[in-house]
């Protein structure tokens, strides 16, 4: 399977009427910019489009939803196209399957290193540092001309991907699209005091018991934590407050990989993996079945939170060696 080109896709999307946008589960930045972003540039085409969701969106993202995002299945009952966003494969949207297998056509746009070309149409760059990057230039080929706030949506993308421009994805083309943003009149300042100084107190105060909870592996070079359903129960936080932990353990000095793990309402395990400069996570969540980033990844495991943490701690040692 091979890509297909910026202009086929614009050709498809152009051709479509009725269009539904899926981000993954659990949205990050880049999915929910990249779809925002999207979703607005077909409105001006006089598509009609939404995002369909299935989680709640996280309060520090919910700026980027101006009206797109909806979780009626039956908004649109027969889509001439589905687009995919930031998701790798069908398993990212699990909840809404039925409603994208009712779209004649089906797209996905992404930038994951295992994603699977499971659409009838990919674009997949895995150097991409953000999937937000590739909405942008399918937005130029569609002759679309930005505005302030397709362009803040796109600018959320990438610098949540990229960590604010930190991480070792984050490429010349991150900072000339970001500096072609600011040509549009973007305010980066606003948006990452929305993205990042914009927290409720229980995000604090669950932070702070998931951290507790961390063990060291591999004398050092490998860190563990988990969040569990009491912990949100007893902090009254929500799921997607957790965001970020995983990060935090990879900036502790002598970490090579990070994994925290996040027990589900039905009792599976959702594990993030981050590595900072030599392992592949990618390759370790591909294990398990799930798949991402060489340096950020993550999977589902139908294990108990214990079996979960010693299956981790096992793969964790062996991948450093």
């Amino acid at each position: 399977m091979k890509n297909n080109t910026f202009q086929e896709l614009a050709e498809v999307l152009s051709s479509a009427r009725q269009i539904l946008i899926y981000p993954h589960v659990n949205m990050d930045g880049d999915a929910l910019g990249s779809a925002a972003a999207l979703c607005k540039g077909l409105r001006s085409m006089g598509k009609e489009c939404h995002v369909l969701i299935e989680d709640d969106i996280p309060a520090n993202l919910a700026f980027l939803d101006q009206g797109y995002c909806t979780f009626d299945q039956n908004v649109i009952t027969a889509p001439d196209l589905s687009v995919c966003v930031d998701c790798g494969d069908p398993s990212r949207f699990e909840r809404r399957q039925a409603a994208f297998e009712k779209s004649s056509k089906s797209m996905c746009i992404d930038h994951h290193e295992t994603t699977t070309f499971y659409c009838d149409y990919n674009y997949v760059d895995k150097d991409a540092a953000a999937t937000g990057e590739l909405i942008y230039r399918l937005l130029q080929t569609l002759g679309i001309a930005l505005d302030k706030e397709m362009g803040e949506a796109i600018f959320a993308a990438i610098t949540t991907d990229t960590g604010n421009f930190q991480y070792s994805n984050t490429s010349k083309e991150s900072h000339l699209i970001a500096a072609e943003l600011y040509d549009i009149g973007i305010d980066a300042n606003k948006v990452s005091v929305e993205i990042y100084e914009n927290m409720r107190i229980e995000k604090l105060l669950i932070e702070n018991m998931a951290l507790a909870t961390m063990s060291t592996v591999a004398g050092g070079r490998g860190v563990i934590a988990y969040v569990t359903q009491d912990m949100l129960s007893e902090s009254g936080a929500l799921m997607e407050e957790t965001e970020g932990v995983v990060q935090r353990l990879r900036s502790i000095s002598g970490v090579e990989v990070a994994a925290f793990l996040k027990e589900t309402k039905d009792g599976r395990i959702k594990l993030s993996l981050r590595s900072k400069s030599c392992v592949d996570v990618a390759r370790i969540a591909s294990e398990l079945g799930g798949g991402g980033h060489i340096r950020a990844a993550g999977a589902t495991l139908t294990l108990g939170l214990s079996e979960a943490f010693d299956l981790l701690k096992e793969k964790i040692i062996k991948s450093i060696g």
